[in-house]
């Protein structure tokens, strides 16, 4: 698991293959993965959007935009968390997501970004 902590926000994340929905022979390799965000501040933020840079081995490159996660914007108490899972196709064996939350603290309303760490998507034979 990887962690990465920014503006008292410490994210949590980790991939897993997923066979089921995979087709190597095709080129698509899919991940789930599953993310931690924990507030180790006071005061409470709520999650306004992600931005996900998405890279492969074949050199395929992928931005990938919107609000919230998951279809919430998630308030998080001061010392509270919120976690999900989601998944993610790549075409390569080889790949990985990183990326950044856009944040507001509720009690004046400004704005910051916490950094999402480096999420590798290797296939598991490659392993080893």
């Amino acid at each position: 698991m990887n962690t990465l902590s920014t503006n008292n926000i410490k994210i949590s994340a980790i991939s897993k293959y997923e066979p089921e929905q995979s087709f190597p022979g095709k080129g698509k390799y899919v991940y789930s993965y599953w993310i931690k965000i924990e507030n180790k501040g006071d005061l409470s933020v709520q999650l306004l959007s992600r931005e996900w840079l998405i890279k492969d081995a074949n050199l395929m490159i992928r931005e990938v935009k919107g609000e919230g996660v998951i279809g919430k914007q998630p308030k998080i108490e001061g010392g509270g968390f919120h976690q999900y899972s989601s998944w993610c196709p790549v075409s390569a064996p080889v790949g990985q997501m990183t990326g950044k939350y856009k944040m507001k603290r509720m009690i004046d309303d400004s704005f910051f970004f916490v950094e999402i760490p480096l999420i590798p998507m290797v296939y598991p034979p490659l392993k080893n």
